[in-house]
């Protein structure tokens, strides 16, 4: 039943005029486990019971000292994410322009947590950008996480720049049809209406010759992976690799872009996203692979007891210098190895494992919840156990070409509030109420949930 307190629970929606209906105005207590938990949520709450009941045994739940602002997985569409801003009450719309907004008060004494994926699906990388920045720009508290959308990118450029190796040669065109609206975006910003855009470029056999892997790549990258890459995984990437080869130049051409058109692009992306002076040289400077808060630990998609080995030993800022470290000097051992694995986990047989040893180690240091993205859900955000440790799912699908895909109509508007006095709230526009968790409720006796 929904809460008839909803006022004291939801943020003021500021500038609503801006923003299309949906968001809700009442709150309900968050059922546990996904939709899979309606009719069990009697069970459900007494494993989430058992689970934090474990990690406070190891180390006290400790919460944020500030309110944080979750939103994940925007993928190019600034709209859902201004209106997603809108749903946090940390910023007042001001006009119908994307990156028409202020902070409020309550936005100035919050933190924002972009939970990666700001790139490709939906209708302007760019755009989206521009709003992300709009966000910093306005004195916010902000962390941008990285995603596997946008290290995809990242590696794609700075391989760009690498002496031809197996070990990179290939990740130009590892990218895939996904980045072909990206470039296309980028030729029409930054070249259209350039004179001799293609002075200086090669002829398209030597632009290909650039761009893709060598005939030899496929037999010299598997001895080069041994090392980080179980057998079925090598055999898994040559496969992707094969169906990329083959499909990359005739998404191009499709897209209107000729081999000499994209190796152009190419260089003015990594002009423009990695030398100093370039319009977006801020996004993959700003960007980072984790953040803490309190016992929360904000991540795109997930761990492995490598990375719990590493925090354990090290801190998550040293987690995060390490990503530094290696997109900029090794990003074989990078993307392959337990760095990128925790951008793309969703806990399968091709994952790098998180064990029972690593969650009691991330319980002992503190951590009890993963927040993050990469999940994308299509009722609003869910709470599982995965893993046997709780992870808050906050990829509400909110670009409009995957809601289309889905049968959802318009972009998604939503945000994962985690609060100091105790509160977890989920506000989506594909629920009717706002969700709202109290931790502390299950780690009472059982008896008194049972009243």
């Amino acid at each position: 039943m929904a809460n008839q307190h909803a006022d004291a629970v939801l943020p003021r929606y500021r500038g609503k005029r801006w923003i299309p209906e949906g968001l809700p105005s009442t709150s309900e207590p968050w059922l546990l486990g996904g939709e899979r938990a309606v009719g069990k949520e009697h069970r459900h709450r007494h494993d989430f019971s058992e689970v934090m009941a474990r990690a406070a045994s190891l180390s006290p739940l400790k919460w944020p000292k500030r309110p944080v602002y979750f939103v994940s997985d925007p993928h190019a569409d600034a709209a859902a994410f201004t209106a997603s801003l809108v749903a946090s009450g940390g910023v007042k719309k001001t006009g119908p322009e994307d990156d028409a907004f202020k902070l409020t008060k309550r936005g100035r004494k919050g933190l924002f947590v972009i939970g990666g994926d700001c790139l490709d699906k939906g209708p302007s990388n760019l755009e989206l950008l521009r709003s992300v920045k709009a966000l910093i720009d306005s004195g916010a508290r902000v962390k941008l996480l990285a995603g596997n959308h946008d290290v995809r990118l990242l590696m794609g450029l700075r391989a760009l720049e690498e002496p031809r190796s197996p070990q990179t040669e290939h990740l130009f065109v590892r990218m895939g049809s996904k980045v072909v609206p990206l470039l296309r975006e980028i030729h029409d910003t930054y070249l259209k209406d350039r004179k001799k855009p293609l002075k200086s470029i090669p002829s398209a056999e030597e632009c290909r010759r650039r761009l893709f892997p060598s005939d030899k790549w496929f037999e010299a990258f598997p001895p080069q992976a041994d090392r980080l890459m179980l057998q079925r995984n090598i055999e898994r990437e040559l496969t992707r690799m094969r169906k990329k080869v083959d499909s990359f130049e005739d998404a191009c051409h499709k897209a209107g872009l000729s081999m000499r058109e994209v190796y152009a692009t190419a260089l003015e992306a990594k002009a423009q996203f990695m030398h100093r002076k370039g319009d977006f040289a801020w996004f993959f400077k700003a960007m980072q692979l984790a953040h803490r808060e309190g016992s929360f630990l904000f991540i795109h998609a997930g761990l492995d007891d490598g990375i719990t080995q590493v925090i354990e030993n090290e801190s998550v800022e040293y987690l995060n210098r390490m990503f530094d470290d290696q997109v900029k000097h090794d990003l074989f051992e990078f993307y392959y190895g337990s760095l990128a694995n925790t951008m793309r986990t969703k806990y399968r047989k091709v994952d790098l494992p998180l064990t029972r040893q690593g969650v009691e180690r991330a319980f002992r240091l503190g951590v009890h919840a993963i927040v993050h993205g990469h999940i994308n859900r299509t009722t609003g955000q869910h709470i599982m156990l995965r893993q046997g440790m709780m992870h808050i799912e906050g990829d509400i699908t909110l670009d409009r070409n995957s809601r289309r895909k889905e049968g959802l109509e318009g972009h998604g508007m939503g945000v994962t509030i985690i609060h100091p006095d105790g509160k977890i709230i989920g506000i989506s526009n594909d629920h009717p109420h706002a969700k709202v968790f109290e931790p502390a409720r299950h780690l009472a006796p059982a008896a008194a949930l049972d009243a």
